[in-house]
């Protein structure tokens, strides 16, 4: 790589577009004081992106920009421009030909084009350290500033000796995995406290999905049991319904032959003994049997009824609450309609009262109710219970007397007529046949008003099946009963069963009813919907924690690597540069030695490791390295670099700038009067490391000694006129050596 130009317009002294090519080896710029030929060395460094106005003798970026004279206005902006020949690829471009510029206006905004496009100041940098071009500046070295290197500290040294040689860009490199380290760091920070503010409310969430898990368990319990408990009663109810009409198919079909045979035997004895007191007496208490047992029947069906009614009552009582007589609602509405009625012809203040009393009424009405109704239903069940329950007794008392005056009549019969004794024992065995089967059919007749009020049990339990289990319930008689070995039940199973067990499975359904009840949830889809998104959340960021901790784990390992390759390059450096430093010493004084030492310094910093990395994040006591230079005179014996004098600094900076220079050469060097304190001799001394020098890097050379203008190829002459504008003019090598001389 070599640099081709440079252009300078509008930049300080430079009004006018201004080009120099380097198309020689050493280029000398020459020119009295004060006609801007420094300004040339402070535009390279204005190029290469340096951001202390100060070093460019300035305090602002305006104060860059040419200011105006007599005879030319001043600018809005100055802008210089660097051309590289990059045929070698030196810089990772794909150009033969690299342009750098920069551009400051007056508001004080700089920008940076690279082949005329618009880029950042970090994108000039890091393209500049791969031509070893770096930012401390070791490439431009000014008259005043050839001694920086030794007033410099042990770690502003060592910076630029990492400069030289090369190092930049492993230090960029560096800094920046440091810089990504830490925002990851700060990265790990925010999502833990993401994390943390996320949890209550994820525990939460949790709780109530829980309880919507439970509420679900109980749900299809609840579903199972009611359907084995529907399918068991409806089983069951089907076999009994069926069984009892069975059982009471044979007694009626008896009774009803025998009611035949009792009449037909009733017409034969009469006939035979129409005057017969004792026979017509008997008649009449056969029939008052009759009637009488017909009467307990009836009441016994009352009787059943008012039971039916009770439990039914208690029931609906117990899940609906009060039931109001439709007489009493009536005629509390015919009340208040004809309150309202009267009230439309008072004026304001009687009807705020009559409202105010009808509102009274209202409430006492309704306290009343809610207080004696359903007592008062339930107490008049019971009453008329009792009253049943009454005439039940006193129609059995009534029935035992006939039964025993019969069997009276009948032991008196025994005795009469012969002939009428067959016709009379198969009436009495009949008629005794007929009241067995008459019993026989109450019980029946009872068990059927059991049945009849388990039925209506049944259809209650079907109704609340279907409003908490909706259309599934209407499956039950599907659903697959088996036992506790899994295997199905067979309906005989089913129904010889004892009827306690399955109303121990109704009280469970209540306790499990009771259970959800308790519970009780909102709209569980959102909980639901809320739940899962929260918990996506909470992965993503714990994955995300995962991922920054392997990230900071690579980084880490990152800085550690280039720290070594920096240590182990740095140390290599240093050993070569001290080589060379030495030899350039000796030919600078005649003798002597100078070398440089790596030297260590204890500082106290925040530690970049993470905790969670290098389980270290306390304040740590940091071993920063620094150059120290010792340096022996001959014929002179001193203690330190303080001690020299300004020639003995300027050619001891001079030395170990040439050696840098040496070890890892920069495509160019800019050496801004570094000759001036010179004598004659150590100006030949000089002018030879130029030429040595020259072999490896282009020299750019600001200088008024005739040594050092007589090895350049081309010398540039800057000049100013009384307006104030710097201006060029050339001579080639063969009018450089005259004007030298």
């Amino acid at each position: 790589m070599r640099l081709k130009s440079i252009e300078l317009v509008g930049f300080k002294s430079f009004a006018r577009k201004t080009s120099l090519d380097f198309g020689v080896t050493i280029t000398a710029i020459v020119g009295p004081n004060g006609s801007g030929k420094s300004n040339i060395a402070e535009a390279f460094r204005f190029v290469l992106g340096e951001q202390s106005m100060k070093s460019m003798r300035g305090r602002r970026g305006e104060d860059m920009i040419w200011n105006g004279s007599g005879g030319v206005p001043r600018s809005g902006r100055a802008s210089v421009k660097l051309i590289f020949d990059n045929y070698d690829r030196a810089f990772n471009l794909d150009f033969d030909e690299v342009s750098i510029e920069r551009v400051v206006h007056r508001d004080g905004i700089s920008e940076y084009l690279l082949n005329s496009s618009v880029v950042r100041l970090r994108d000039i940098v890091e393209l500049l350290s791969q031509a070893n071009i770096g930012a401390s500046g070791h490439h431009i070295i000014s008259q005043g500033e050839a001694d920086r290197i030794l007033s410099a500290s042990s770690r502003e040294r060592r910076e630029m000796l990492e400069d030289a040689l090369g190092l930049t860009a492993y230090l960029y490199k560096r800094e920046d995995a440091e810089r990504k380290l830490e925002k990851t760091a700060e990265n790990m920070r925010e999502v833990e406290m993401l994390r943390r503010e996320l949890a209550p409310h994820l525990r939460f969430l949790h709780g109530q999905v829980k309880k919507i898990e439970e509420v679900s368990r109980l749900q299809t319990e609840i579903s199972q049991k009611y359907l084995e408990y529907l399918g068991r009663e409806s089983i069951y109810l089907r076999v009994a319904q069926e069984q009892l009409e069975e059982k009471r198919a044979a007694p009626q079909g008896e009774r009803k032959v025998l009611e035949v045979r009792i009449t037909q035997l009733r017409t034969e004895i009469g006939n035979k003994s129409k005057n017969d007191n004792v026979a017509s007496k008997l008649v009449v208490l056969e029939e008052e049997s009759r009637t009488m047992t017909q009467k307990r029947e009836q009441v016994t069906r009352r009787l059943g009824r008012i039971e039916g009614e009770e439990a039914l009552r208690e029931r609906m009582v117990k899940e609906v609450g009060v039931i109001i007589p439709h007489a009493q609602v009536e005629e509390f509405v015919r009340h208040v309609e004809q309150e309202l009625k009267e009230s439309l012809t008072l004026d304001v203040s009687l009807l705020h009262a009559r409202i105010t009393a009808l509102l009274t009424r209202t409430k006492e009405f309704l306290g009343r109710l809610m207080h004696t109704t359903s007592e008062q239903h339930i107490e008049q069940d019971h009453a008329r219970k009792a009253e049943i329950e009454q005439e039940l007794h006193d129609l059995q008392g009534k029935e035992k007397d006939i039964t025993a005056a019969i069997v009276k009549l009948r032991t008196g019969m025994e005795s009469e007529r012969e002939t009428s004794r067959e016709i009379e024992r198969e009436l009495f065995s009949g008629m005794a046949r007929r009241s067995e089967l008459e019993s026989i059919l109450v019980q029946l007749s009872a068990q059927e008003q059991i049945l009849a009020k388990e039925r209506e049990t049944f259809r209650l339990e079907f109704a609340e099946a279907g409003a908490l289990i909706g259309s599934d319930a209407a499956g039950f008689d599907s659903y697959p009963l088996t036992n506790t070995h899994g295997e199905k039940l067979t309906v005989t199973e089913i129904f010889t069963e004892d009827r306690a067990l399955q109303q121990e499975r109704r009280r469970k359904l209540e306790r499990l009813k009771i259970r959800l009840e308790e519970i009780g949830m909102g709209n569980t889809k959102e909980i639901l919907q809320e739940y899962k998104e929260t918990s996506t959340r909470e992965e993503f960021l714990a994955r995300e924690i995962k991922d920054l901790e392997v990230s900071a784990r690579k980084l880490y390992q990152l800085v550690e690597e280039l720290t070594a390759t920096l240590q182990t390059r740095f140390v290599a450096g240093i050993e070569t540069i001290n080589i060379e430093f030495n030899i350039f010493f000796k030919l600078m004084f005649g003798g002597g030695s100078a070398t440089l030492s790596i030297v260590h310094e204890e500082k106290s910093r925040r530690s970049i490791a993470l905790e969670s990395v290098s389980e270290k994040n306390e304040t740590t006591d940091e071993v920063e390295e620094g150059i120290d230079i010792a340096i022996t005179l001959p014929h002179k014996r001193i203690k330190g670099l303080h001690m020299l004098s300004g020639g003995e600094r300027a050619l001891t900076s001079i030395a170990l700038i040439f050696a840098m220079s040496q070890v890892n050469p920069p495509p160019f060097l800019i050496l801004d009067e570094t000759d001036a304190a010179l004598d004659e001799a150590n100006s030949r001394r000089y002018g030879d490391m130029i030429e040595n020098l020259a072999q490896k890097s282009q020299l750019i050379l600001i200088t008024h000694n005739r040594e050092t203008m007589s090895r350049a190829g081309v010398l540039y002459g800057i000049t100013m006129n009384s307006d104030g504008i710097s201006k060029l003019l050339s001579v080639h090598f063969e009018e450089a050596l005259v004007v030298a001389k």
